[in-house]
């Protein structure tokens, strides 16, 4: 849960780097009637990020209209992989608008045609067939009505039991929520619903028991017989924390899950298209899952996702029984072909992997030196999860990791607002694009934050 943001501006030091750009105090004084005028008209929920209004962003770079910018460690929550207003991207939509076809429900159309021939070709056999959507939530809300349709055709009535893990986010609608192990997201349920149970995720740091004995003795303690498991659902990395499973627990999954006639699902809606510093995250483990979601950085700009799957498991509907209104959105599709594009063109997963070895070494060097407040730091290639704990504990610190947040705002450097348990992680994701020069210059930004928020 975030914090509310407080709309005092703060008189702050200017900046002026080749990447940064502060002139004014934070937030804009200008800018606090329109900010209020929006908290007025949506709801609370809508609020809790750093009070900046975005005018426009480039690449990995983010100004507002009143002369500020920043360095984007956000990527707008993941989505940015190809960075903003890619050229491709620009170009393709200009296109596509200038054609004359915006929308066409699920009458086929050339857009959808090149898209979904494209993510075929990317992904190892088995998967095979490609569903398109619009938001993540909705790709995992799919995968899960396939593997209880399809539990329920290979094992009757009670192989409908689908297993995720503690403290996972598979996003924010009813059936995502019940598949996500985040407990703050469950409370207006008000009580178990039978069907969805959540394991411990072996992160190797909350929880030290990386075995995979502990997946199978967790669902024996909960009286989950194997036979009723119609599906395993995991993010690639949890989204909340960053932290990934250790390879050998997920080859032992892959293989349970086929003992078990069980679909493996791998919720890669954070970890495609780069973002770990391979093409799919899964690519880690050396497995293939059976359903992969997909979202955010699939198209680097519009709302789109996808599922990709087994043909026997995607066929398991007919005609019509499958769809979505905007389901190969023309323009959404154009948006993402030419993502991959650039992705491809430029060696954007080579520069993920490269950068995120920079990323995660200085992040490591940085918690060596202030081990009182940073616990842990997890991830992969541009992707780093910082848990801020108390002193001597691994008990989130929310409060410090919130002051970090918005100094790096007031210094220049774009981040979101703290997630994960206790709301104490801090996430790092800048686009695959940036420069060495600019993913160092916003660490030492992240440092001093850190360091004056230690002294408070």
């Amino acid at each position: 849960m975030h914090s509310e943001t407080s709309l005092i501006s703060r008189n702050v030091p200017f900046v002026s780097t080749s990447f940064r750009t502060i002139q004014t105090p934070i937030p804009v004084p200008a800018s606090i009637p329109l900010l209020k005028e929006m908290a007025s008209c949506e709801p609370r929920s809508m609020g809790g990020q750093p009070p900046i209004i975005w005018d426009h962003a480039k690449d990995f770079s983010v100004w507002d209209a009143y002369g500020n910018r920043w360095i984007d460690f956000s990527s707008g929550v993941l989505v940015t992989n190809a960075g903003h207003s890619a050229e491709e991207i620009i170009r393709s939509l200009r296109d596509q608008i200038d054609h004359g076809l915006l929308h066409s429900y699920c009458f086929p159309n050339q857009a959808r045609i090149d898209l979904v021939r494209k993510l075929n070709s990317l992904v190892p056999p088995p998967l095979e067939k490609v569903f398109l959507l619009t938001t993540g939530a909705e790709s995992t809300e799919c995968a899960l009505k396939l593997a209880k349709t399809c539990g329920r055709k290979v094992g009757g009535d009670r192989k409908i039991v689908m297993v995720s893990f503690r403290n996972a986010f598979h996003g924010r609608t009813f059936g995502a929520q019940l598949m996500g192990g985040t407990p703050a997201l469950k409370e207006w349920i008000g009580e178990q619903i039978p069907g969805f149970v959540q394991v411990p995720f072996p992160d190797g740091w909350r929880n030290t028991d990386t075995d995979f004995s502990a997946f199978e003795r967790s669902l024996a303690q909960q009286g989950i017989s194997p036979e009723t498991v119609c599906g395993v659902i995991t993010e690639t990395f949890q989204g909340g924390m960053g932290c990934f499973a250790p390879k050998a627990y997920m080859q032992a999954l892959r293989k349970w899950c086929d003992t078990h006639n069980a679909l493996l699902i791998l919720d890669e809606v954070q970890a495609g298209f780069g973002r770990t510093g391979t093409f799919w995250g899964f690519e880690h483990y050396e497995i293939v899952p059976d359903i992969i979601c997909l979202g955010k950085g699939i198209s680097s700009s519009l709302p789109l996702s996808a599922v990709i799957g087994r043909k026997d498991v995607m066929d398991l509907y007919g005609p019509g029984e499958m769809t979505s209104t905007h389901s190969g959105n023309p323009l959404c599709c154009r948006a993402a072909l030419a993502s991959i594009e650039r992705i491809e063109k430029e060696n954007l997963v080579r520069q993920s992997a490269l950068l995120g070895a920079i990323l995660h070494e200085t992040l490591n060097t940085i918690q060596k030196r202030h081990t009182d407040v940073i616990g842990a730091v997890m991830g992969k290639g541009l992707v780093a999860g910082v848990m801020f704990t108390r002193a001597g504990t691994k008990d989130p610190n929310p409060s410090t990791a919130s002051q970090v947040v918005q100094r790096c705002v007031e210094k220049g450097v774009m981040l979101f607002a703290p997630v994960g348990p206790g709301g104490g992680t801090i996430k790092i994701n800048p686009p695959l694009c940036i420069s060495e020069e600019a993913l160092r210059e916003g660490l030492e930004v992240f440092e001093e934050a850190l360091t004056e928020a230690e002294k408070k």
